[in-house]
């Protein structure tokens, strides 16, 4: 099946899946696909009750709502890029833009772990994102990164989950972790990851998830 048409059937599918399972679909989902990651962008994906969380400053219960829903809808989305698009999803992460209502998720496809091809700034960019990841956890054991499309970037860390976090884990405080950890990142890696003087280019979205039974 080619590209094109595994996009137009991805898209389809994932728009009446969301809208069936929130009782709101985005406003656009835009597939990119590449031999490596498939990536469902969200556009305006916020429903009333939603909104209603957020304005009371409810975060908590936001994330804790839209956690139940996608570990039920994440299976079935596996499944059908599987069974219909033949595409051999190995794990898949999500993440939320709360301001601006956006949303993706991203299906890691099974692939030899090699190193992708160099561009223009990856060592520069690496060594900024090992900085950071320093910060949180510990430097991660294996990073790789590429261009997805002209416009998005896909960085993957492994080996990086610290002994304080896996008990933290263990005592049921995942939720917790991922909530705490993913505003902490996201700050430090707007503050010190240079992508526009590296790239040339402005970050309009910025999205971190991590597995933590794979631990990347």
């Amino acid at each position: 099946m080619n590209h094109k048409n595994i996009i137009t059937q991805a898209t389809s599918y994932t728009t009446k899946l969301l809208r069936n399972r929130f009782g709101k679909g985005p406003e656009s989902v835009s597939i990119y696909l590449c031999d490596r990651c498939i990536v469902l962008h969200l556009k305006n994906f916020l429903s009333p009750v939603e909104k209603f969380l957020l304005s009371q400053e409810e975060e908590q219960a936001f994330r804790h709502t839209r956690e139940l829903i996608m570990k039920s809808l994440l299976p079935e989305l596996r499944t059908f890029l599987h069974e219909k698009l033949q595409l051999e999803v190995k794990d898949m992460h999500y993440d939320w833009g709360l301001y601006n209502a956006s949303g993706v998720v991203v299906g890691l496809l099974r692939t030899d772990r090699e190193m992708t091809s160099d561009y223009e700034g990856k060592e520069q960019l690496h060594q900024q994102i090992i900085r950071v990841t320093s910060e949180l956890q510990k430097p991660p054991a294996w990073i790789d990164s590429w261009w997805i499309n002209p416009r998005t970037l896909f960085i993957f860390r492994q080996g990086l989950t610290i002994l304080l976090e896996k008990e933290f884990i263990g005592l049921g405080f995942e939720n917790m972790l991922r909530m705490t950890k993913g505003k902490l990142e996201k700050t430090l890696l707007e503050e010190y990851v240079q992508v526009e003087q590296i790239f040339h280019k402005k970050v309009s979205d910025l999205y971190v998830d991590w597995s933590f039974d794979h631990d990347h």
